[in-house]
């Protein structure tokens, strides 16, 4: 762990709170679910190339969780990354917040692109199935980050299917929850949002670590430290 990687990760969970959540909360009514969704991937895939070689392009703890789970970084700087995320996402969400208020008419409060279940969710999904949907979907994302990447970094082209993962997570998940798959993601707006985006906040950290871990797991199986089988490269 660096300094340069914390700045990194700082500023990369600045950078999408930013602009995905940005793109919520300014232009949800003219660009849709499709394009709130390619807008989270877009950032994503551009933040893997630009902050990848540097910290990995975490940016999201969960994903930092899984990193950690799976061995690839030690507790020191899987801690550090979280303190950088966090803070990161509340000063993203602080320079939207006050983009916003110079919008005439725009409602923050409860609301401000938070995730929500029960009657904040756009199809009025429970508890139950709204931490559900959230685990399976961070699973996805982590697994995906885990599968592609050697080690700690983004290089190459791993930053694609990272970013075509998190639009198609949000094509799923922005009816079901808003779709947080990211601890930071959800902290920071929820802050500014006040009312029931807090108190719902828990759901939205835990259910993404819980997915984040879990994926951790699976990529044991899935992707042995030794590599894979001779024989899985094998066309018969």
């Amino acid at each position: 762990m660096s300094t340069r990687a914390l700045i990194s990760e700082f500023t990369g969970t600045a950078l999408l709170v930013f602009f995905a959540v940005g793109a919520a909360v300014l232009a949800g009514d003219f660009i849709g679910t499709v394009g709130i969704a390619l807008a989270f991937g877009f950032v994503l895939l551009a933040l893997c190339y630009a902050l990848g070689p540097v910290s990995g392009c975490h940016v999201n703890p969960a994903v930092t969780l899984g990193m950690y789970t799976a061995g690839r970084i030690d507790l020191r700087s899987a801690v550090g990354y979280w303190v950088a995320q966090v803070l990161g996402c509340i000063v993203g969400s602080a320079v939207l917040f006050l983009l916003a208020k110079q919008v005439p008419g725009l409602e923050t409060h409860a609301q401000f692109g938070t995730n929500g279940f029960a009657d904040r969710s756009a199809v009025e999904l429970g508890m139950g199935g709204a931490f559900l949907a959230e685990v399976v979907l961070t699973f996805l994302l982590v697994f995906i980050v885990l599968a592609v990447t050697n080690r700690l970094a983004v290089v190459g082209f791993d930053g694609l299917p990272i970013g075509l993962a998190l639009a198609a997570i949000h094509i799923v998940g922005i009816p079901l929850t808003g779709t947080s798959v990211n601890p930071a993601r959800s902290l920071g707006p929820a802050l500014f949002a006040g009312g029931a985006a807090i108190t719902q906040l828990w759901l939205f950290i835990l259910a993404p670590l819980i997915g984040g871990g879990l994926a951790a797991l699976a990529h044991r199986f899935t992707h042995p430290p030794g590599g894979l089988p001779v024989e899985a490269d094998r066309v018969e």
